[in-house]
């Protein structure tokens, strides 16, 4: 009975890790067709390569198991990544991969015949893959950015913000404080056209608020670099020998030998209007090409975003009245919440169902408390 159950168990995490690598190739092949730059569509490959290579073994266990084989599809928030990637470029959902690749890398750690089969050493392996991509040309313009190459090394740390991440939450923001803020209006039993004319104000409001946050963020960020691109400038100017042995030790911790380091170095400092150029991007992590992106596109996505979000509580009392203005701006909140909570669900790993209700449950329970907190209000006010 026990030998049963432990079989049990071992299927439905061989079937778990099969969909796992199956979703990580999938997604790889994707990013790799739609890559310009030939260099990291290799690396893409690569990566599938393993993928693929670690879904056969699983296949193998589940043989070994008497397991039927399900069939090779990709899931739910692979297609969602994958969409996204055509539609926006792969650089729009790297970071999101970074992250959920950190969250399963030390999975394959604690089971044994993962180990066995060298599967932990092998998903490591794709950082020095990266790396022996990296060496022939660390520091030319025309070769794979540092930037870049940090970002897919990343595929075993945590990732850190990105546009599918703020997109989400910004319209969530939008969401959470609007339909807050109508039932708390709806709870103190004002006429329609005072909630509808509060809601309004309340998405114009936090829009422009949260415009202007995100417009004086990366001007701020911009001046930030540009003052660091000047005072590194400054140093190339006054203590060259300095910067060039920096630039050799940042070289070397990328695989180079001393020598290679040394080497590369020397040339890009023969060319004073290459220098300079590489040392921010390699040694300040900055492109100066782009600086943080433009503040104007920052803070009108900021805008939309909180509107997209905004406008489903307060949209129905266009139409209607009463308390069918009520739950129909309850159904259509519920709604929006649902899609952010499936889209939340895409970058955090959890699975779509429980995402979508968590986001659901706090969604309501800040309406909830702030109608209760309106109607007392309402009552005290109104005597």
């Amino acid at each position: 009975m026990t030998g049963t159950k432990n079989s049990g168990k071992d299927s439905q995490r061989y079937f778990a890790n099969l969909q796992g690598e199956i979703d990580g190739a999938a997604l790889y092949k994707t990013l790799a067709d739609i890559e310009s730059d030939p260099r990291i569509a290799t690396v893409y490959r690569r990566l599938a390569a393993v993928e693929e290579s670690h879904a056969e073994f699983w296949r193998k266990k589940l043989r070994a198991v008497g397991a039927r084989l399900p069939r090779a599809s990709p899931g739910f928030r692979t297609r969602a990544l994958g969409w996204l990637a055509r539609r926006f470029g792969p650089g729009f959902v790297l970071p999101v991969i970074n992250t959920l690749e950190h969250v399963d890398s030390g999975s394959y750690d604690r089971q044994p015949d993962a180990v066995a089969g060298g599967l932990p050493a092998a998903e490591r392996s794709h950082a020095r893959v990266l790396d022996a991509l990296a060496a022939p040309a660390p520091g030319k313009r025309g070769g794979v950015p540092g930037s870049v190459l940090a970002s897919l090394e990343g595929r075993h740390r945590a990732g850190g913000g990105n546009a599918l991440r703020a997109a989400v939450l910004g319209a969530n923001d939008g969401l959470v404080s609007n339909l807050s803020l109508v039932m708390g209006v709806a709870g103190a039993a004002v006429p329609d056209k005072t909630i509808l004319i509060t809601g309004l104000a309340g998405l114009l409001a936090g829009a422009c608020s949260m415009a202007l946050g995100e417009w004086l963020s990366v001007n701020s960020s911009r001046e930030l670099y540009q003052k660091q691109i000047a005072t590194e400038k400054e140093e190339l100017e006054l203590v060259p020998d300095e910067e060039k042995e920096e630039l050799i030790l940042i070289y070397q911790s990328k695989g180079l030998s001393e020598k290679e380091a040394r080497a590369l170095a020397e040339r890009l400092f023969a060319d004073k209007t290459k220098v300079l150029d590489t040392l921010v991007r390699e040694e300040l992590g900055i492109d100066p090409e782009e600086l943080g992106g433009s503040a104007w596109t920052a803070a009108a996505s900021s805008f939309c975003l909180f509107t997209a979000g905004a406008i489903f509580p307060v949209a129905p009392y266009f139409v209607f009245g009463g308390e069918t203005a009520v739950a129909a701006s309850l159904a259509a909140s519920a709604v929006a919440l649902v899609l952010i909570g499936a889209g939340t669900a895409v970058f955090t790993g959890r699975s779509l169902g429980f995402s979508a209700l968590r986001q659901l449950a706090v969604g309501f329970a800040a309406a909830a408390i702030t109608f209760g907190l309106g109607r007392i209000i309402g009552v005290s006010i109104g005597g």
